[in-house]
């Protein structure tokens, strides 16, 4: 199988059983973005030396390669003969047990965080903010068509879990928190 299709060239993109659509639908924009997370996760996880973060990066991962799925699946006939879902409670309950278990290793915030440190540390912050990008995505979708509510839920907490996992890197390197402290100058 051949990487190229050339169906592409015309600007549309096919979907999983409900034929095409144009490149910038807002389906592709939400799907399209979780790809860049996911992408971005895998550069945290090269980065970081965290046998721990690193492990649950390639579950978080995978889930987001389901959600990529979910969104790329509009129709639910098409969907449960695959096994296409969107995330779980169980699944947003486990990123919110990781958040209070890494928060246990950290010291209180006391003010907004700079993104920075560690080149580990950085690389979560950035796929903080892609994820942050992802799930306005989905929220716009889910504007135009009936989307499961979890789906934003896991993206609203994945996002806290990465910016747990930056100030986490950074605790562990020996670099404290750099916070904001208001406008300067």
């Amino acid at each position: 199988m051949k990487v190229y299709t050339r169906r592409g060239d015309a600007g549309e993109t096919d979907l999983l059983g409900a034929g095409r659509v144009p490149k910038d639908h807002p389906r592709v924009d939400a799907y399209g973005a979780v790809d860049e997370l996911n992408a971005a996760l895998g550069v945290a996880a090269a980065a970081t030396t965290q046998d721990d973060l690193r492990t649950l990066l390639t579950t978080i991962q995978r889930e987001l390669f389901a959600l990529g799925a979910y969104l790329a699946t509009p129709e639910e006939r098409h969907r449960a003969p695959a096994g296409i879902r969107a995330p779980n409670d169980l699944e947003v309950g486990a990123l919110e047990a990781k958040i209070d278990t890494f928060e246990g290793e950290l010291p209180a915030l006391q003010r907004f965080v700079l993104p920075g440190g560690t080149a580990a540390a950085a690389a979560f912050h950035v796929a903080r903010t892609v994820c942050r990008r992802v799930e306005r995505n989905v929220v716009a979708l889910g504007r135009l068509e009936l989307l499961e509510p979890t789906a934003v839920r896991y993206l609203n907490r994945l996002s806290d879990l990465l910016f747990v996992m930056a100030r986490l890197e950074n605790r562990r390197a020996g670099l404290p928190d750099v916070e904001w402290e208001g406008r300067s100058g």
